[in-house]
Order: C-alpha cells, then structure tokens, then sequence
C-alpha cells in the first residue's frame, strides 16, 4: 500500500483526490495539510507541513504557491518524492523545484490528465508525418469563464511538443485581427475561448489540401487532474532523485 501526504487537503482538488483515493485499494492519505480543517477527513490534517510527523512514500501538492518553498524544504529534508500540482509558481520557485529533483524525485506537467499527455506524444509523431506534407496547424482551447490566463498551459504545451519535432522552427500566433497578408507556412495559430463552466477542451487541428485530421480532448471534470496525480504518486514512490513529468507516467 502506497502512502501519501495530501498538501492542500481541503482544497476542491484535495478533496476529489480523497475521494478518488478512498476507492483505490493500491494508495491511502496517510496524512493531509491545510490551514483550514473542519474535521471532514479520515486521516490527521497539520495546518503546515512542517507540523507534519507522518511518513509516507510521496507528498500529492494541490495548494497555492506561496506553500511551495516549505513543501519543497520538507521534501528535500526528507528525500520525499513530490508531485507538484500548483500551478502559478515564479520562477524562483522553478528553479527551487530543480533543485529538490537533485535531491529527491519531484514530478511537474502542465497538466496532470493522463490523457492531456497521450495527447502530447501523439502530436509528435503526427508532426513528423503531416507538417512536411504541408498541413497548416491550429489550437482552439476552451475554458470556463473564471480562467485568468489565455491562452492555457496545456496549450502552450501542445504547441510546444509539435513544435519540439520540427526544430522549434515554427512562431506562435495568438492574433491576427491586426494583419491582411497570406498565412505564413510556419506557425501555429493558437485561440482562447472563455465561457460557461468549461472544464477544459483543446483541438489541435492538422490541415491539408483536401482533408483535416484533428485531435480532440474534453476533460467533463477536474478528476481527469486528480486521476492523473493518483497516478503519478503511485509511479514516484520509490524512484530515485530527479526531475520527472507525466510522460515518464505513461511510458
């Protein structure tokens, strides 16, 4: 049974994790942190992590950035493996995150969905094929109306893993109300739409002369997150110290 911390226990995420992992008979919290605890979960809750004695084979960290320095303190101190689910971090806090990797195994993607990450190795071998065949590619991401950055991370991220096979070789567009000339071959036109309570859909759109492939993903709820950390605690207990993401999850 693999045993984990869950930072930021009584958080939505938090919360969908704990009753994700309620019925997993393969993981159990052993222990959450959350300044706020009403008495709701099963397991002891420390208002920070450095109160927490409990050991465990990895943290889950659903917080907010400003916990992040002292997890990854806690982390380093114990060589305990990280699944870093915050979003938001500076750049300060990235570099922390390298450092705790040489430490012990911290686990970051721009987004935890397993199947977000399919997506991403699917995209470079369809790079390799369709781009040099001439196809125009194209991102439409959707989100609900509350969302305050666009275009989204998991954009930027399928952009980036096309963009990877072709030598980064291809220039982002994210406007082109401002332009009257002919679409240049190599880029990527990436648009943000924000509406409704959208959880999260992205298309990538391939298209040629006479025919259109698209890869479509639609998360229906913020478990496909949760899903995916369970997932990721159970593959970082036991790894050695590094830097790892949802690609080393899936294979």
């Amino acid at each position: 049974m693999i045993k984990v911390i869950m930072h930021g226990c009584n958080g939505k995420m938090g919360q969908m994790i704990t009753g994700l992992v309620a019925a997993d008979d393969e993981i159990e919290i052993a222990a959450g942190v959350d300044t706020f605890d009403d008495g709701r979960n099963a397991y002891p809750v420390f208002k920070s992590i450095e109160l927490c004695p409990t050991e465990a084979d990895a943290v889950i960290d659903f917080s907010n950035a400003a916990a992040v320095d002292g997890l990854l303190d806690y982390c380093m101190e114990r060589k305990m493996p990280c699944v870093l689910c915050t979003t938001g971090l500076s750049e300060q806090q990235l570099q922390k995150a390298k450092e705790a990797s040489a430490v012990t195994a911290v686990l970051k993607s721009a987004n935890m969905s397993l199947g977000i990450n399919m997506l991403l190795k699917l995209l470079k071998e369809a790079a390799q094929i369709l781009a040099p065949a001439g196809f125009d590619m194209e991102i439409l991401e959707k989100h609900h109306n509350l969302k305050l950055d666009a275009p989204s991370g998991t954009a930027l991220a399928l952009a980036d893993s096309i963009n990877e096979e072709l030598n980064n070789e291809y220039e982002y567009v994210y406007d082109r109300s401002g332009r009257r000339s002919r679409r240049p071959k190599k880029e990527i036109g990436i648009s943000a739409v924000r509406g409704g309570t959208i959880v999260g859909d992205h298309d990538v759109i391939f298209a040629g002369a006479d025919e259109v492939v698209t890869f479509s993903h639609t998360a229906y709820s913020k478990a496909v997150f949760g899903k995916g950390a369970i997932q990721a605690a159970k593959f970082l207990a036991g790894k050695p110290a590094g830097m790892y993401d949802m690609s080393d999850v899936i294979g």
